[in-house]
C-alpha cells in the first residue's frame, strides 16, 4: 500500500519541479524527501522522474503514476464531507450530464471546487452523447449539460462556448507520425489503433462522423477511459483520435492535425429547462476548471 505523504510529496515535485520545492510545500527535509521518491521508483520497478540540472520532469510512467496520485488524493478529499454529509443531510441536489470528453479532466476538476466549497449540494454525473444530453435538459431531467457544439447548426452562441475541444491524432514519440504534421482520419485508420470503448459517447460520435469514408480501423485495444486511451498509446501500442486537451505534453507525443471538418470541434455549456439553486455555481466551477486545464477558454459575461 502506497503512503499517502508520498503521494502527496510527488503530486508537489511534479508541480513545483524540483524535489527541493516540493518537500519545502509539505514540509519535508530534503534528503528525506529524495529518499521517499527513490522508495517509489523502487517500488514501481521503473524510473519515475528524469533528474536534469535544472530539477526533473515526470518521465512516461511518472505522468501515469501522477494522474493516478491526483485521483487518490482528491477522492480521499472528498472523504472529508461524507460525515457531515450525513450529519446535515443535503437539501438540494443537481444533475449534471457531459460526455466523454469533459469527464475526462473537466468534470473531475469542478467536482471537486464545487462540492468541497457546498456541503449542503449533491450532484450527480451521468456520461451520455451530446444529442441525450440535449434531450434530458429539455426534459428538465438534468441541471448543466457539457456537450459538443453540433456544426450543422451554426456557430454555438457566445454564451454557451466553454472552450476549444477539437480531435487530434497521437501516436508515439518517433512512431509514425514523425514528419506528418496534417492528415485525413482515412490516413490514420491505416494504421493500428487505441480507442475508447464502443458504447463510450465519444467514440459513437467519432464513428457516426466517419460513417464508411474510412477504412475499418483495427483497433489493437479499447479503454474505458481517454487517459488510457493515452497511456496506451505513449507506450506504442497504436495511434488514436482523442480531443487536444486530454494529451499531456510531458509525455512527448507525436500530435498530428485532423483534416476532417468534423475534427473542429467546440465543447459548450447548457442549461436545463428549470434552473435551480446552485446551478450559477456549478456552472463557474465548471468554466474556471476548463479555464485550468485549457488554452482557449470562454468567459461567461
Amino acid at each position: 500500500m502506497y503512503d499517502l505523504l508520498d503521494l502527496r510529496l510527488f503530486v508537489a515535485v511534479l508541480d513545483e519541479g524540483s524535489i527541493t520545492a516540493g518537500a519545502g510545500r509539505l514540509p519535508l527535509s530534503l534528503p528525506s524527501a529524495s529518499a521517499r521518491i527513490r522508495g517509489l521508483e523502487a517500488r514501481a520497478g521503473v524510473a519515475l522522474l528524469a533528474r536534469g540540472r535544472r530539477g526533473v520532469r515526470p518521465t512516461p510512467a511518472g505522468v501515469a503514476f501522477g494522474r493516478h496520485a491526483r485521483e487518490t488524493l482528491d477522492a480521499l478529499g472528498r472523504l472529508d464531507t461524507a460525515v457531515a454529509a450525513y450529519a446535515a443531510p443535503a437539501t438540494r441536489q443537481l444533475t449534471l450530464v457531459a460526455g466523454s470528453s469533459p469527464m475526462e479532466r473537466l468534470v473531475p476538476r469542478a467536482l471537486v471546487a464545487f462540492l468541497s466549497a457546498h456541503v449542503d449540494v449533491d450532484v450527480a454525473v451521468v456520461e451520455r452523447r451530446t444529442v441525450d444530453a440535449v434531450r434530458l435538459l429539455a426534459d428538465g431531467e438534468a441541471d448543466l449539460g457539457v456537450g459538443i457544439a453540433d456544426p450543422r447548426d451554426g456557430p454555438p452562441a457566445l454564451e454557451d462556448r466553454l472552450v476549444d475541444d477539437s480531435l487530434v491524432v497521437i501516436g508515439a514519440p518517433g512512431g509514425v507520425l514523425s514528419g506528418t504534421p496534417r492528415l485525413s482520419f482515412a490516413e490514420v485508420a491505416e494504421h493500428p489503433m487505441v480507442g475508447l470503448a464502443v458504447d463510450a459517447p465519444l467514440q459513437a460520435t467519432l464513428e457516426a462522423n466517419v460513417g464508411d469514408r474510412a477504412p475499418l480501423a483495427r483497433h489493437r485495444g479499447r479503454a474505458a477511459r481517454l487517459g488510457t486511451v493515452v497511456d496506451l498509446v505513449a507506450a506504442g501500442v497504436g495511434l488514436a483520435v482523442v480531443p487536444r486537451h486530454v494529451v499531456d505534453p510531458a509525455l512527448g507525443l507525436d500530435v498530428g492535425e485532423l483534416t476532417d471538418p468534423w475534427a473542429h470541434r467546440t465543447m459548450v455549456l447548457r442549461r436545463g429547462a428549470h434552473a435551480r439553486p446552485g446551478v450559477d455555481e456549478l456552472e463557474a466551477a465548471l468554466r474556471v476548471a476548463a479555464g485550468a486545464g485549457s488554452g482557449s477558454v470562454v468567459t461567461k459575461g
